[in-house]
């Protein structure tokens, strides 16, 4: 069978090859269409595996919402080229549309659903064949609040969500997009674990006997030095990145809300890459709006 520029053509847009590997599979084949796919997809397969060690630190965060439910989802690849890249992006945003239906955070589970027949794996694949990089589904956040979450993402690097009970929609984001910019450890000071309060009194102590002062004077510094370090890794305690003057726990009491929890990704965190400041990217961005 005749290998036509429109057979050529329809096979380029059925998987995505370019020109000359869909000509040389219709070659193959002899013409035959099903046959080049199942080629194509073979050798793409082939490709995937070559790209899998290699690092994939750049990409995007993406998230879905649904009312009280919301997902964050890391997609890498190995440039910020790509990550702009709309078959990617398209890629990301899939992938994040069945996280939020999945109803879990298992990755292996995701990556095997299936979608018009072809499993998000496949498509993995497919993509990482069309665009020549490495290209990984990392990690999904999900967080479930009754009362509503909140959510920001920050130029598809750091997403943040966060559990509000009361306020309004503009507050949840606001407290989103604060703990992009700041990062907190925890929510509220009941939500520190007895271990890090231990360990952060310990170094405290130790500071505090070189003074040389007397140990109730010393077990006063302790304590305000602890209230001022707890004020700075939880939410409620550090000032609101948008007003300095009021903190967030104080906002929160203005507004008759509460945080219940929070989540936040970056983009590669924990992948050897070149480090850049998010956060203070966030903080410029919020001063000049």
């Amino acid at each position: 069978m005749a290998v036509t520029a429109s057979l050529v053509k329809e096979l380029r847009e059925r998987t995505g090859a370019g020109m000359m590997e869909c000509k040389n599979a219709l070659v193959e084949t002899n013409g035959d269409l099903e046959a080049a796919v199942e080629n194509l997809r073979k050798s793409g397969l082939a490709k995937a595996d070559k790209k899998a060690g290699r690092v994939a630190a750049e990409g995007k965060i993406v998230i879905a919402e649904d009312g009280a439910a919301a997902v964050l989802v890391e997609v890498n690849c190995e440039t910020d080229f790509v990550a702009k890249d709309d078959n990617f992006l398209g890629f990301a945003d899939l992938v994040a549309a069945e996280a939020l239906a999945l109803g879990s955070t298992d990755v292996a589970a995701l990556m095997a659903r299936e979608v018009d027949g072809e499993s998000l794996e496949s498509r993995r694949q497919a993509l990482v064949s069309k665009i020549g990089e490495n290209v990984q589904v990392r990690r999904i956040e999900r967080l479930e609040n009754a009362g509503g979450v909140g959510s920001y993402v920050h130029g598809g690097r750091i997403g943040v969500l966060v559990a509000v009970d009361g306020g309004d929609e503009e507050l949840a984001k606001d407290i989103a997009m604060h703990v992009a910019a700041l990062n907190p450890q925890f929510a509220n000071v009941e939500d520190v674990p007895a271990e890090v309060l231990a360990k952060e009194k310990e170094i405290l102590v130790a500071q505090a006997a070189d003074s040389g002062k007397p140990a109730d004077i010393i077990e006063k510094m302790v304590e305000g030095r602890l209230r001022k370090h707890l004020a700075e890794i939880t939410l409620v305690g550090q000032p609101f990145v948008k007003d300095g003057d009021v903190t967030v726990g104080k906002l929160l009491e203005q507004k008759g809300a509460s945080v219940k929890g929070f989540t936040r990704l970056a983009v590669g965190e924990g992948i050897e890459k070149k480090e850049e400041n998010f956060a203070e990217e966030v903080m410029q961005q919020v001063a000049g709006s």
